[in-house]
């Protein structure tokens, strides 16, 4: 199986997936400790793939985006973003949104905790 072959299977086959930089439980990098951090405080269940642990997945993901930069976040097959823009929807409530219109469980007071602190 091709590297893009097992991305394709892993963001087709789970509905929340982030490809990071070390794994949601020990992140390896700044941005990748800060979406995996939104994600587990607002108690989203998703997939996560260390780009470190294999040199095809961490260029293959960069491919099959077009987006040179990791952490990737995909919701139900879509590539929503990387950590800057993780953060703006956080903050301005479309992650929330995303997250409900596609049936993808989360703390809404745990999104809205994280908007009132940034505030």
């Amino acid at each position: 199986m091709t590297a893009e072959d097992q991305i394709k299977e892993t963001v087709t086959s789970n509905d929340v997936v982030l490809f990071m930089k070390g794994t949601k439980s020990m992140p390896q990098c700044g941005f990748s400790s800060r979406v995996a951090g939104v994600l587990n405080f607002m108690g989203v269940e998703y997939q996560d793939v260390n780009v470190l642990a294999d040199d095809a997945i961490r260029q293959g993901i960069k491919d099959y985006s077009d987006w040179p930069t990791i952490p990737q976040l995909y919701v139900k097959g879509e590539f929503v973003g990387g950590c800057d823009i993780i953060t703006e929807m956080t903050l301005s409530g479309e992650l929330d949104k995303l997250f409900e219109d596609n049936g993808v469980g989360f703390d809404k007071d745990a999104a809205n905790k994280i908007r009132e602190h940034n505030a």
